[in-house]
C-alpha cells in the first residue's frame, strides 16, 4: 500500500533551552510543541525509527536525546504507530537532536517529523551538543531535565532550573496506569507487508491475553503474525479476570516507569497466572515484573539501555542477536529462585536480558523482540511462544 507525502513547509523554529537538574543549560532552536516538558533525560543510539521510539509508551516520562545527528529524513506515517490505544499516545515528553530537522525523503512518509512532534505534544530542541549530553549521562546517570520552547528568546532560567531540580525521579514512579488501555479489546492486525499494508490475523489460532502496561502495537502485530488470536487486557486486571478469558497463553507487556511501583498492583495477577500453569511471556517491563513476582529484585541503571544496536547473547542457541533496548531498570538475576535459567545476557555490560523457569512454562526477555534492528534476529521469540501454545495440553 503506497502513501502520498504531504507538501508541507517546515514549521517555523522558535527558541529553546534544555535545563538539567544540576543547573546546566543548553541553548538551541525549538521545534514541535511549544511550552515546557519535564522528564528523565536518556540517550538513544538508533539511526532510524525515531517516530517509533518517541511513540513507544515505554518512554512515558522521558526526554530522548538522539545520538544520531540527522532526524526527520524518514518523515512519519500512520502505519508505524506504536501506541496500541489512544491513552498510550502519551509517550516521550521531549526530544533532543543535534542538526536541524531534515526534510522527509521516504516514499511512505505522509507528514513531516516536526509537524508530527507538534501534533503529539512533544517539545523538542535542536542545535545542541548531543555528544556532550551523552557523555554526561554515561558518567553521571540520567538526570531529570526540562525543555522549554517559546517564540521569543526570553526564559526564566531560575524557574526552569528549579523545575528540573525538583522533578520526581524515575525511581518509585508508577507510569503504566497512564498509558494502558482502560478496557479489554481484540487485536487482529499483523505485521506490515511491503507495499500491501498490515496483514490480517488468524481466526482459529491459540488465544493470547496481553496484560497491557503500555504495550507496543508491534508486539501485538508480531503475536498475530505468529498465528495467535490476541485479546488486550488492562494491566490492572486481576488474575481471575485474565483466567476467565480461558487464554492459551499470557503476555506481560512492556511499559514505562519503575517496575516495583507498577508491581504494587500488578504482581498478584502475574503470580496468579503463573500459578495456574498457563504459558507466560514477559517483555521489558513485563520481564522485570515477572522477576519481582517470583521474589527477585530489580535495580536502577546508571545510563540504561536505549538503542537499536545492542548485542545480546542467547545462551540456548549460542547466537548473538542484535536487538532494540529501552529500559532504565534491570533484573538482578542472582536474586531469582534456583528454578530460573538465564537465557539471554547483554554483551555490553553483562546484565540479564532473559530467563525461563524449569518447572513452569514461563519465559521473558528484557529486550524488544518485536523491533527490527537485526533486522529480525529476535522474531523467533514470538514464533516459539505461539507454537508452544498449540502443543499445550487442553
Amino acid at each position: 500500500m503506497t502513501t502520498t507525502q504531504k507538501n508541507q513547509a517546515p514549521s517555523p523554529m522558535g527558541y529553546a533551552r534544555l535545563v538539567l537538574a544540576d543547573g546546566t543549560v543548553f541553548a538551541g532552536r525549538g521545534l514541535g510543541a511549544t511550552g515546557e516538558s519535564v522528564g528523565e533525560l536518556c540517550f538513544n543510539t538508533a539511526m532510524t525509527g525515531h517516530q517509533e521510539i518517541l511513540a513507544d509508551p515505554s518512554y512515558a516520562g522521558q526526554i530522548v536525546c538522539f545520538t544520531f545527528p540527522h532526524v526527520g529524513n524518514v518523515g512519519t506515517n500512520d502505519e508505524d504507530e506504536e501506541a496500541a490505544c489512544g491513552r498510550a499516545q502519551i509517550a516521550a515528553t521531549g526530544m533532543v537532536m543535534r542538526a536541524e530537522m531534515t526534510d522527509p525523503a521516504n516514499y511512505r512518509a505522509t507528514a513531516r517529523f516536526d509537524e508530527w512532534l507538534a501534533e503529539r505534544g512533544i517539545v523538542a530542541i535542536s542545535g545542541v551538543d548531543t555528544r556532550a549530553i551523552t557523555r554526561r549521562i554515561r558518567e553521571h546517570g540520567m538526570p531529570m531535565a526540562v525543555i522549554a520552547h517559546a517564540k521569543s528568546d526570553k526564559f526564566d532560567l531560575d524557574d526552569l532550573k528549579a523545575k528540573a531540580r525538583n522533578a520526581n525521579a524515575m525511581e518509585g514512579r508508577e507510569l503504566a496506569a497512564d498509558v494502558m488501555s482502560d478496557a479489554g479489546s481484540d487485536w487482529a492486525e499483523g505485521d506490515w507487508v511491503w507495499n500491501e499494508g498490515h496483514a490480517k490475523g488468524s481466526k482459529d489460532g491459540p488465544l493470547v491475553a496481553v496484560l497491557d502496561y503500555g504495550v507496543k502495537a508491534n508486539i501485538l502485530r508480531r503475536l498475530v503474525s505468529a498465528g495467535a488470536r490476541v485479546k488486550v487486557v488492562p494491566g490492572n486486571a486481576s488474575a481471575g479476570d485474565v483466567l476467565a478469558l480461558k487464554p492459551d497463553g499470557v503476555v506481560v507487556s512492556n511499559g514505562p516507569g519503575d517496575p516495583a511501583a507498577t508491581g504494587a498492583y500488578a504482581l498478584d495477577a502475574i503470580r496468579g497466572v503463573i500459578e495456574a500453569g498457563i504459558p507466560v511471556l514477559g517483555i521489558c517491563l513485563g520481564h522485570q515484573m515477572i522477576a519481582l513476582a517470583l521474589g527477585g529484585r530489580t535495580m536502577k541503571m546508571l545510563q540504561g539501555h536505549h538503542g537499536a544496536n545492542h548485542p545480546v547473547k542467547n545462551h540456548e542457541t549460542g547466537q548473538v542477536e542484535i536487538v532494540s533496548m529501552n529500559h532504565g531498570f534491570a533484573v538482578d538475576f542472582d536474586s531469582l529462585p534456583d528454578d530460573a535459567i538465564e537465557t539471554h545476557v547483554s554483551l555490553f555490560d553483562g546484565t540479564n536480558c532473559g530467563f525461563r523457569l524449569k518447572s513452569k512454562p514461563v519465559m521473558s526477555v528484557q529486550h524488544h523482540p518485536e523491533a527490527s534492528p537485526g533486522p529480525q534476529d529476535s522474531f523467533a521469540v514470538f514464533d516459539r511462544f505461539v507454537a508452544s501454545l498449540s502443543k499445550a495440553p487442553a
